[in-house]
């Protein structure tokens, strides 16, 4: 079993709370000393209560969808022989109600922009088994419900 921590801090400091217009900034912190600033979405919660340059949870969870996907392919790659340079991906999240009628992240769509060195470039069904391959090994894509999809290209 293994275990990861993350800490938050929220502090109301001097702003009233039971009118429900209290800042939601927050920091989130991790083991390695690095601090990131977080809020709820302006979507969610308006301004000036969010913070829009904050990392909300809802772009955290689409990066951390993106990142958990690169991460197995570029090792899938590697293994495979496919030298990867560079990696790049505009994932985009939708929120939507999901069939129990509650708000939810739907789906999550990674579109993976691929650079390969010379010669080593996969063909086309080599990459989609890349791509599904690390698909079904991504822990966080096995822990949500949402549905993810690629549109990769190289």
């Amino acid at each position: 079993m293994q275990q990861f921590e993350a800490q938050l801090v929220w502090q109301r400091g001097a702003q009233p709370f039971l009118d429900n217009r209290y800042s939601r900034a927050h920091a989130w912190s991790f083991d390695g000393g690095l601090r990131v600033p977080a809020s709820s979405s302006p979507l969610s919660v308006a301004l000036p209560m969010s913070d829009p340059a904050a990392v909300d949870p809802e772009e955290a969870l689409v990066a951390s969808v993106s990142s958990c996907h690169m991460l197995f392919f570029l090792s899938l790659a590697a293994r495979a022989g496919h030298v990867v340079d560079d990696y790049r991906d505009h994932a985009l999240g939708t929120m939507d109600q999901n069939a129990d009628g509650k708000m939810a992240m739907t789906k999550i769509v990674l579109r993976p922009a691929i650079t390969f060195a010379d010669g080593t470039r996969p063909d086309a069904a080599q990459l989609d088994a890349l791509h599904h391959a690390a698909h079904a090994q991504c822990y966080i894509a096995n822990s949500i419900k949402a549905d993810v999809v690629i549109e990769g290209s190289a």
